[in-house]
């Protein structure tokens, strides 16, 4: 009987082990697949990221990539969430300040540089480079969690009473991001000349917009 529970428990392990791993390499070739997809964003842009250049690329079929994602568009969402870790990143690389006017300066010059480091996929999360694809929530979480530096720093601001109180945070993040995202987005489709020309028009809009939220501590 013993060893009847012995051999018992002993398949049972064995089983599981088996799913783990099984799991394990359905997760690993995911991550292939989504680093195979990056690499034709960065390279040849958004248009280049298609069901049938990403199975080319991996040497295997289409049936394969549907498979793990679906559809192009979930290969998308992992594209998202993968330029948030990366907008996360340069974000917290940005320099610190305990002044929160220079602080928001540097989070404004991190994102211009996030801009012309990783344009494919500033255009495939803000630029809607692929019409079918809208962010959904696990997707829109994550560029929560790349924007909390900039959250982080006006909360402070206003706890100090260096932002008047009629303006609530999220709207405070909303009014300097999409004035950043409006002279990126002009830059992009060619209507501010040439990347010395839109940088300075950038940085002009950077500074109103840090001077006009904490007029007092404004560098």
């Amino acid at each position: 009987m013993r060893d009847r529970d012995i051999s018992s428990n002993a398949n049972t392990r064995m089983l599981k082990t088996y799913q783990e791993a099984r799991l394990q390499n359905i997760e690993n070739l995911r991550k292939l697949v989504v680093d195979a997809a990056a690499t034709l964003l960065q390279e040849e842009g958004p248009e280049a990221v298609t069901v049938r250049k990403v199975a080319k690329k991996m040497d295997c079929s289409t049936k394969i990539i549907y498979s793990l994602f679906v559809n192009k568009e979930g290969l998308a969402q992992q594209l998202y969430l993968d330029g948030c870790k990366l907008l996360t990143n340069q974000l917290e690389g940005a320099p610190q300040a305990a002044d929160p006017s220079q602080q928001l300066l540097n989070l404004g010059e991190a994102f211009w540089q996030f801009g012309q480091r990783y344009t494919s996929y500033y255009k495939l999360m803000f630029g809607g480079a692929f019409a079918d694809f809208k962010p959904d929530e696990k997707s829109m979480h994550g560029t929560v969690t790349a924007m909390q530096q900039l959250l982080i720093v006006i909360n402070n601001a206003k706890e100090r009473g260096l932002i008047p109180d009629q303006y609530d945070t999220e709207s405070v993040v909303r009014m300097f991001w999409a004035s950043l995202h409006g002279v990126i987005h002009l830059y992009i489709g060619g209507h501010l000349g040439d990347v010395q020309s839109a940088y300075a028009v950038y940085s002009q809009t950077l500074s109103l917009i840090v001077s006009s939220l904490l007029p007092d501590h404004s560098t």
